[in-house]
């Protein structure tokens, strides 16, 4: 349960930080933020996998890319629902998906599933020469 609330948190803030780097998205607050995270998570959960298969084919053709234009359309999907949060256009939505898709897979990858912060240790061992391991 608590690395499904910092989840929403960290997707809270990647909306936050979308806004405020592209003049296209605007939040009214941190609550409207809050509430567009908790939409857009349970539009996610739902209709991007359908959303998905439909678009297989083309998904396929541009090497998974078009996954943005589907992050996009659910973006402004839930600035229809939601008052507080207002996306301008389609490349707004596409950029700020792009910079809000990034950030939450950055973050996210710290949190275990049990919901504690985890830190990436990385071990490098001279091998032979100048070569690592």
């Amino acid at each position: 349960m608590k690395g499904l609330i910092l989840r929403w948190l960290i997707l809270t803030f990647a909306i936050m930080t979308a806004a405020y780097l592209f003049p296209g998205i605007h939040v009214s607050g941190f609550f409207s933020a809050l509430f567009a995270a908790l939409v857009l998570g349970i539009l996610n959960a739902f209709f991007r996998p359908i959303l998905f298969i439909l678009t297989l084919p083309i998904n396929v053709l541009t090497l998974g890319l078009f996954t943005f234009v589907i992050n996009a359309l659910l973006l402004m999907m839930t600035s229809g629902i939601i008052g507080g949060l207002v996306v301008d256009g389609f490349g707004s939505a596409l950029l700020g998906s792009l910079i809000i898709s990034l950030i939450s897979l950055l973050l996210s990858s710290f949190i275990s599933d049990q919901g504690r912060v985890e830190s990436i240790d990385i071990e490098l061992r001279r091998r032979r020469g100048d070569h690592w391991e």
